[in-house]
């Protein structure tokens, strides 16, 4: 993987193709999704149809079997549509990666493919009520009972709660402290005892629909175990590298965009006679966002062709998610500012970026999670 793989011309057409898709099939209807609070299955099966979902997997389950820099395009072109199309990065690059990872062949031949052409939409489950960030603490139970798992306890925050067919589930086979026994199973919808709780109300990210999931002596088929009882924990952080730094990519987006509408608006808004972009005051602070814009986009850079090559960077991605998240809020809160009262209205973009931005720091491990992993890393704790 090179410095220069954007400018590879097989790139260049996907993201292209891409981008007319999403002009035709996403933008339209994007703001009715966000009343509708989800996006339809209809999408995801034209996403599937024109193979913009899972495209990294092998070919032989239906998959394109490129590399991750396609994954990132299409992280990339989907959240420039709006920020609640982040199921799509969640369902792909997330969750879908445990499966091909971790499951058997059996598995993959009957879960990947319908994942690939958007027939199965996937959610993973982790957080519970008390627990946020420390999985450790889950307390979702499984006791093995013959060829079944009886899984019972709960989980909230679930991102695609809602739309998914099977949800990778994080829960306890051994009744032990910390993080040991912990196994992921993968329910599937319909399955006796799994019930969708409720649609939770979010402040933002209103077409990504998030749900909590009830398991009430769920019968999971013990067939449907990932990998080998007990490893659930270190196959959870295997997965957390990419999904971090897809996070920090979705927030270097945001805050790209809202800089681009930032600088628009200042140019045409004049006040006392000229645009307001000529005032010193707006036009350093501007001058400030687009440094920091710069500086996560250069960082971000680094971390994505490393990530690419396969080397460990979790140090540098924990650092690029609390930054460019948090860096994400404050660039946001900078336009939404210069917009003045329009920018309280929802009928200006800039209102729904402060609505869906706020999420980023606290999601796949919040800003004091990511600050306590740097500080072992570098030997602080």
């Amino acid at each position: 993987m090179t410095e220069n793989w954007r400018d590879n011309q097989e790139i260049r057409i996907f993201r292209d193709s891409l981008r007319k898709f999403l002009e035709k099939e996403g933008i339209p209807y994007f703001n009715d999704w966000e009343e509708q609070r989800m996006i339809p299955r209809e999408f995801w099966l034209k996403m599937g149809k024109n193979g913009f979902l899972c495209p990294w997997v092998e070919e032989e389950y239906g998959g394109l079997g490129v590399g991750f820099e396609y994954s990132i395009i299409i992280s990339e072109e989907t959240m420039k549509v709006g920020a609640g199309m982040l199921g799509i990065a969640l369902h792909s690059d997330m969750v879908v990666p445990y499966i091909a990872s971790y499951g058997t062949q059996e598995q993959k031949r009957r879960w990947l493919p319908k994942c690939i052409t958007g027939e199965f939409v996937t959610a993973i489950a982790m957080s519970e009520p008390g627990t946020g960030s420390d999985l450790a603490a889950i307390k979702t139970t499984s006791v093995r009972a013959g060829d079944f798992y009886i899984v019972n306890g709960s989980k909230t925050f679930i991102s695609n709660g809602l739309c998914s067919d099977i949800v990778v589930v994080a829960c306890k086979t051994e009744q032990t402290n910390g993080h040991k026994g912990i196994s992921l199973l993968v329910v599937e919808e319909g399955t006796p005892g799994f019930q969708r709780s409720r649609k939770l109300k979010k402040i933002g990210l209103h077409s990504q629909d998030t749900a909590e999931l009830i398991f009430q002596d769920c019968r999971i088929p013990a067939s449907n175990l990932l990998g080998e009882e007990g490893q659930g924990w270190k196959y959870l952080m295997s997965k957390l590298q990419q999904e971090r730094i897809i996070v920090a990519l979705e927030a270097q987006i945001m805050a790209e965009g809202a800089l681009q509408l930032a600088i628009d608006y200042s140019k045409n808004r004049t006040a006392f006679g000229k645009p307001i972009s000529q005032f010193q005051h707006n036009a350093f602070k501007v001058a400030e966002m687009a440094t920091e814009v710069k500086i996560g986009r250069q960082f971000l850079e680094h971390l994505l062709i490393n990530h690419m090559k396969g080397k460990d960077v979790v140090t540098e991605v924990s650092m690029a998610k609390w930054w460019i998240t948090e860096m994400c809020n404050r660039v946001v809160y900078q336009a939404q500012q210069l917009h003045g009262g329009y920018g309280y209205m929802e009928e200006y973009e800039i209102a729904r970026y402060f609505r869906d931005t706020r999420a980023q720091t606290m999601y796949a491990g919040s800003t004091e999670i990511m600050k306590q992993i740097i500080a072992k890393k570098i030997g602080l704790l």
